[in-house]
């Protein structure tokens, strides 16, 4: 897709068509996925479609095109879930999802979920980020992570629980009295 995105930049009508044409069909996929009851799907596509077009100069040839695009689609989601006061809401219980590893296999979507994960905590404090970074992404054990931090097991269990709980209250939509 990146081909035909640089051929459509240098003026080629054909290559750009193929490009949007092949792009609709990869959003209808991605918002079918992610957008709840009352959420157009196909009027998503759309919005996307003219961001791209309009924002096709900001694209950087070196980057990949499809995460570019889905960052677009991204964010048009997310704008869409705040008019229609659409909240997604995820259970405890998956909050290992959320702590896959950069390199673990999803192209585009792996990627802005690296890179948000970094955003997000990046506003722990280092002690529970690195807890948190250990235990979950890198697999240590809590016995393990306590041996490496100097603290008891029971001390790392509550310094990772407190911060997936400020993380949770804070983008989850769970009110901090909430477990």
């Amino acid at each position: 897709m990146r081909g035909l995105m640089l051929a459509g930049l240098a003026g080629e009508a054909e290559p750009y068509r193929r490009l949007l044409d092949e792009l609709s069909r990869l959003l209808r996929a991605f918002y079918g996925r992610r957008c709840p009851p009352g959420v157009d799907a196909e009027d998503l596509v759309q919005e996307t479609l003219i961001a791209v077009h309009t924002r096709r100069a900001t694209y950087d040839p070196g980057q990949p095109f499809t995460a570019w695009a889905y960052a677009i689609a991204r964010y048009k989601l997310i704008d869409a879930l705040r008019r229609g006061r659409a909240h997604l809401r995820a259970p405890a219980e998956a909050a290992d999802e959320l702590f896959a590893p950069p390199e673990a296999p999803g192209g585009a979507d792996a990627a802005m979920a690296a890179r948000d994960l970094a955003r997000v905590m990046a506003e722990l404090p280092p002690p529970t980020r690195e807890l948190i970074h250990e235990t979950k992404i890198e697999g240590l054990s809590t016995r393990e992570a306590a041996d490496r931090h100097q603290m008891t097991e029971s001390a790392v269990k509550v310094a990772i629980h407190r911060g997936l709980k400020a993380l949770g209250g804070k983008y989850g939509g769970a009110s901090a009295d909430e477990d």
